[in-house]
């Protein structure tokens, strides 16, 4: 698991301002790469969580043994980014 690469799919979604679009099909590809790691597997539950798709989210959820953060997605990608950066 590499932070680095971590912190770049979370900065692509916060460059394409947490909107479905190209910078988020990259975090997408990103996240894909490393299933089954958890702290990518939460990333990749964010980028269905912005794109709508909520079973597909629950899913990932699931996967990475995270629930899905009641509050904006804003918070719940500061509070990934927090916990990467704690890693």
């Amino acid at each position: 698991m590499s932070q680095a690469e971590l912190l770049k799919s979370l900065d692509l979604l916060k460059a394409g301002d947490l909107q479905p679009g190209s910078e988020m099909d990259q975090a997408h590809e990103i996240c894909q790469s490393h299933e089954g790691s958890p702290l990518y597997d939460w990333i990749h539950a964010l980028v269905h969580r912005i794109e709508g798709d909520d079973a597909n989210a629950a899913y990932w959820y699931r996967r990475a043994g995270r629930t899905r953060h009641p509050g904006p997605v804003e918070e719940e990608w500061q509070i990934i980014r927090t916990e990467i950066e704690k890693a």
